[in-house]
């Protein structure tokens, strides 16, 4: 059994969202990181906590940093701290959280600070523009490896077709979905956008959302000059807004040490329990395009590991970088897509900073908790195209047993698994599509089909009348011909 002492718990939190006319705006990630752990120290009531960190864990960003927690440990007083610097996933935020619990709890930290910050909005506004974009010179390696656990998340032929953005690989899961649920497509974007809408109700009334208009879900699925089309079925609106300066962070530390640095006990957020897995890495290697056993085994392990069911989850917040993520989740734990699934409003309109998103997904969570004390709240993290994903589970209330982590990738591994055919000539059942639009309109159909034997394959179209075809009317269930040059016919 854990001793008290060396349970791992998060004392402090803090966000930021630097709008257009904040002073703070074009200030470059790393310093918005120190300044966000200023803030998490300032909520624990001690700000010696950062100088006496023995560790700074960040994942990984669309920045040039080597090592970001070097130049951060300088910033915030701590230069002795050890650093980490995650692989590029969505998921990894939730998933160096568990690793820090992990190794307080082991005795292997003791204080660490996890940050994460992503500056689009100021460098694509800067870029535009034409000015130069600085950043503090960072060319030597963390000092902690961290190995990515998915490298390799698409396949050269997957690519080749324009298989290779998430708007993309996201709204051809949403199509296979609307199938799988028997949904004609005025039904399912009804229903899509009302599920958005309540997000945006979320974000409304959370001051660090960069949205927070409350778009009905009329205005939500229509196409409109500030709306336009992204991949069919998806508006702009049902999209992650990448386009955000944010930044979060937490603090992690045992409980001996909160007792010792004066952390009022009504700060403190218990980690019960973390799990992780990925699911095939590449795509077409899938039973489902819009299915996730990794989601649903290492999910549901979370909650038995925290020693907790579905039902008593409090409080959740679903990664939602499209409305097929949130409903792959809900469907995969058998959760009402109809309950508040989110606490920051979601990745379109809190805003959705790339890889950071769940750090402020874990410190909305710290916030929400600790006004409910006693509730349990869920956090998932998804990276790369609902391959990568973790789960950690949060409350006021120390766990019964000490955290408990998991990774579950040997049973994800044994689900099954298709062949892909990339140049399968002839028949197939289509089970999903889409549509990619360009600033122009239409810029290429693709269509996800089974052979007989049960292999995937994939077809192309350019053909306006087809494509407009596969905006109005249901594809999913016929057979289609592909043909030798990767085209598609009906």
């Amino acid at each position: 059994m854990t001793s008290d002492a060396r349970l791992p718990v998060l004392v402090g939190c803090g966000q930021i969202t630097v709008r257009d006319d904040d002073k703070r705006f074009g200030t470059e990630p790393a310093l918005l990181m120190a300044e966000s752990l200023r803030l998490a120290a300032e909520d624990a009531g001690n700000p010696k906590l950062l100088e006496a960190a023995d560790t700074i864990a960040v994942p990984k960003g669309i920045w040039p940093y080597a090592d970001p927690g070097r130049i951060v440990s300088q910033e915030v007083g701590a230069p002795t701290a050890k650093t980490i610097l995650s692989p590029i996933g969505g998921n990894y935020c939730q998933t160096l959280v568990s690793d820090a619990a992990s190794a307080i709890q082991a005795g292997e930290r003791d204080i660490v600070l996890f940050t994460a910050a992503e500056t689009q909005r100021s460098q694509r506004k800067a870029r535009n523009s034409g000015k130069d974009i600085s950043y503090t010179p960072s060319s030597a390696p963390p000092d902690i490896p961290f190995p990515d656990s998915a490298p390799e998340m698409s396949h050269p032929r997957e690519a080749a077709i324009g298989l290779f953005a998430p708007t993309t690989w996201y709204a051809l899961f949403e199509i296979g979905l609307r199938y799988k649920r028997g949904e004609k497509p005025d039904e399912h974007i009804k229903r899509v956008s009302e599920l958005w809408e309540r997000f945006a109700a979320v974000a409304a009334d959370n001051p660090y959302a960069m949205i927070r208009d409350h778009p009905s879900a009329a205005e939500i699925r229509t196409p409109s000059p500030t709306n336009r089309m992204i991949s069919f079925p998806y508006t702009k609106l049902m999209t992650a807004n990448i386009n955000v300066d944010q930044t979060a962070s937490a603090i992690v530390c045992s409980v001996e040490t909160a007792r010792r640095m004066g952390v009022p006990e009504d700060r403190w957020v218990y980690i019960h329990s973390g799990a992780d897995a990925h699911d095939h890495t590449i795509v077409s290697h899938r039973e489902s395009v819009c299915g996730s056993p990794a989601m649903r085994i290492a999910g549901n392990r979370a909650l038995e590991l925290a020693n907790i069911t579905k039902d008593d989850i409090d409080h959740i917040d679903v990664y939602s970088c499209f409305p097929c993520a949130v409903q792959i989740l809900a469907s995969e734990l058998d959760i009402p897509e109809t309950r508040r699934l989110t606490v920051t409003g979601g990745l379109t309109f809190f805003g959705g900073p790339l890889n950071s998103y769940v750090a402020h997904g874990i410190t909305s969570m710290m916030d929400t908790v600790r006004a409910d004390p006693g509730s349990k709240g869920l956090v998932t993290a998804n990276g790369g195209f609902t391959t990568k994903h973790a789960f950690g589970v949060y409350s006021t209330e120390p766990p019964a047993d000490g955290f408990k982590y998991e990774n579950v990738q040997e049973e994800v591994d044994k689900t099954p698994r298709r062949v892909f055919e990339p140049d399968h000539v002839g028949d197939m059942d289509v089970e999903a599509y889409t549509v990619v639009y360009g600033r122009e309109g239409f810029d290429r159909g693709i269509v996800s089909g089974i052979t007989a034997e049960g292999s995937r394959s994939y077809a192309v179209t350019t053909d306006t009348d087809l494509m407009t075809a596969l905006t109005e009317e249901e594809f999913c269930g016929r057979t289609a011909q592909r043909a030798a040059d990767g085209t598609v016919k009906f």
